[in-house]
């Protein structure tokens, strides 16, 4: 089987859910990687019940498959991008971000979802590694025992900038994880392959093949090295004819996510570019 190929919500920011979802079904989507955010399954709207419901019939009658994103800019903090996270300063901020973040997983047990993505934040108040790695663990671990309750996974993702910003870090944290024993159960992780080219985490092949085994999600756009920019395919500097061929070695049976966050003003033209553009790609690859 070929690779399954979605579109990130955050890259039609204009649309309705709605009419996201079909658009990107019309187009040839095999999946949508659902960014929750104010008017897209918002866990603190009173309306989001009824919303749920139509989008989980609408993606079982199209039959995709789903990704729960929880990277929104200003839902919870309409003025501090991202804010509060897992590693901000006070119990209180880190708790609000839990909340969201178990709040996501019901979503997504919702949507039958593949899984939940997430990220660690950034350092603002200067606190030393030690001290924001345990913020971290301590509040993904509660997020952890979640999951398993609800039977979903979480796909965490080295994000530039954050705590966690490499596959090396990712590493740390998972070898962190382990000797405080937290739940793994239900631990994965998301590569984001214009974030490898980004920091030079290279080659992407190599680096996809090695994080095999754990792989639930994938992010993929163009990037140029030292530039955390999303661009779209053909205006970076990778080579994705490697990069596709280690997804189909590894026998990779998830979601390849599309996330073109700073192209919603031509949502649907450059969700119908990178579907041509990727799906010419996988069509010559050769199988496995």
């Amino acid at each position: 089987m070929g690779l399954l190929l979605g579109y990130n919500t955050n890259g039609l920011a204009h649309h309705d859910l709605v009419d996201a979802i079909e658009l990107l079904a019309k187009i040839g989507y095999q999946g949508v990687a659902i960014s929750i955010d104010h008017a897209a399954l918002n866990p603190y709207d009173d309306r989001t019940d009824i919303q749920l419901e139509q989008v989980t019939g609408l993606m079982r009658g199209r039959q995709l498959r789903s990704v729960v994103e929880t990277g929104a800019r200003y839902l919870l903090d309409p003025v501090t991008k991202h804010e509060p996270t897992l590693v901000s300063p006070q119990p209180a901020e880190r708790a609000r971000r839990i909340d969201f973040l178990c709040r996501a997983v019901d979503i997504a047990a919702r949507l039958g979802s593949d899984c939940v993505s997430l990220w660690s934040g950034i350092v603002h108040d200067g606190a030393g590694d030690a001290e924001a790695m345990d913020r971290l663990v301590g509040g993904l671990a509660e997020v952890l025992d979640y999951a398993d309750r609800k039977s979903v996974q979480l796909a965490f993702e080295p994000e530039p900038g954050m705590l966690i910003d490499t596959l090396e870090r990712f590493a740390d944290l998972v070898e962190r994880l382990e000797r405080e024993r937290a739940n793994l159960s239900h631990f994965r992780l998301t590569i984001d392959v214009g974030h490898l080219q980004c920091q030079g985490e290279l080659p992407i092949a190599g680096q996809i093949c090695r994080w095999g085994d754990r792989l639930a999600n994938v992010h993929i756009e163009d990037m140029r090295a030292g530039v955390h920019e999303h661009l779209m395919f053909g205006e970076g500097e990778i080579d994705f004819r490697p990069v596709i061929a280690a997804l189909v070695d590894i026998g990779y049976a998830g979601l390849v996510n599309v996330e073109l966050s700073r192209h919603s003003h031509e949502g649907p033209t450059a969700a119908r570019r990178a579907y041509e553009f990727l799906r010419s790609m996988c069509d010559s690859s050769p199988s496995r």
